[in-house]
């Protein structure tokens, strides 16, 4: 679900204006074609090189200000099958019942406006630019004014739309409804899917991981694998804060979440911090309500501490720092 998005850095094309006015916008051609500036080079050697920055410069939290965004992080993510009804700051347009975000869609469709006139906004897409925000939008005001009964197909984002946060009303709560496959796919009215979509829906269900996400805390999912099973919890804090905090409890043998269950390190996805614990192929999502909670009161007292880390501290917060990643 996660690639490694790339930063790279690049000068600003040298603009000559032989051909071109200083204030002439250049047109976009082929990468290997004579950039329209006039300069003699390649496009892609010239203003392309320009273009092509825009579009993977990255926006490091782009759910940042949205209401849930550890959980927006998780589902883009952590979550294979998972919905949430979503509240536009404006009315829906007439004929419009519902917005919905999901996981997922058929095909991987990036929305769907199914026959009802509801609509379906994929999360887990590749997208156009570095503002993954900015796309969804994009991807959500083509959906609204799409045919009912038609998919949303995947368009390059203009980079200068508005966001979701632009969109959304930021008081409407985010809370997800975690499923166990993708039958949510089909509408109940429905005698059945389309032999397409009934043969995505197959190869998702059968790739899908049992997941669950905890009530007695935020964004905290639990996760089934053959081998063990796994706590994974976005956690809001700013990064070097929560290390140190997370490195008191370590170094005071008080990370676990119980007798089997290990802090085994972190990952980075979209600005945020997800902490991992291994756990015990028999601990289920219930077992970790209680255990979870606990920490939480922990990492809170760990949170607020201002003192200098001991040197068993510092060594447990360098041992958690090498095994951090970055998703995106």
């Amino acid at each position: 679900m996660a690639k490694k998005r790339p930063q790279t850095k690049a000068s600003t094309p040298q603009q000559t204006g032989r051909v071109r006015g200083a204030h002439e916008p250049v047109p976009v051609v082929g990468a290997r074609e004579p950039c329209p500036c006039g300069s003699g080079r390649r496009y892609k050697a010239c203003h392309g090189r320009a273009a092509a920055q825009a579009v993977t410069e990255l926006t490091q939290r782009p759910f940042e200000g949205l209401a849930g965004e550890c959980d927006w992080v998780a589902l883009r993510e952590l979550v294979p099958a998972a919905t949430v009804r979503l509240t536009l700051r404006e009315p829906l347009p007439e004929g419009v019942p519902s917005v919905t975000l999901a996981t997922v869609l058929p095909m991987a469709w990036p929305a769907l406006r199914r026959d009802d006139g509801s609509i379906l906004l994929g999360l887990q897409n590749d997208t156009s630019s570095g503002d993954l925000s900015r796309d969804l939008a994009a991807t959500l005001r083509r959906a609204l004014a799409a045919e009912p009964g038609t998919p949303v197909a995947a368009e390059r984002s203009s980079g200068d739309g508005p966001r979701l946060q632009d969109l959304l009303d930021p008081e409407a709560a985010f809370t997800p409804e975690v499923h166990s496959g993708f039958e949510f796919w089909i509408p109940e009215s429905t005698d059945g899917p389309a032999p397409d979509v009934a043969a995505s829906l197959e190869r998702a269900n059968a790739a899908a991981i049992p997941t669950v996400r905890l009530s007695g805390v935020d964004a905290a999912y639990w996760c089934e694998t053959p081998e063990k099973n796994h706590l994974r919890w976005v956690m809001p804090y700013p990064e070097e804060k929560l290390l140190d905090a997370l490195a008191r409890l370590h170094a005071a043998q008080s990370s676990s979440l119980g007798e089997g269950t290990r802090l085994v390190g972190s990952f980075r996805a979209h600005g945020l911090m997800v902490p991992v614990w291994d756990l015990p192929t028999g601990m289920n999502a219930d077992a970790c309500e209680k255990p979870a909670a606990a920490f939480a009161e922990r990492l809170a007292e760990a949170l607020a501490s201002d003192a200098p880390l001991s040197t068993a501290e510092r060594g447990a917060r360098g041992g958690l720092t090498n095994r951090q990643i970055t998703l995106s």
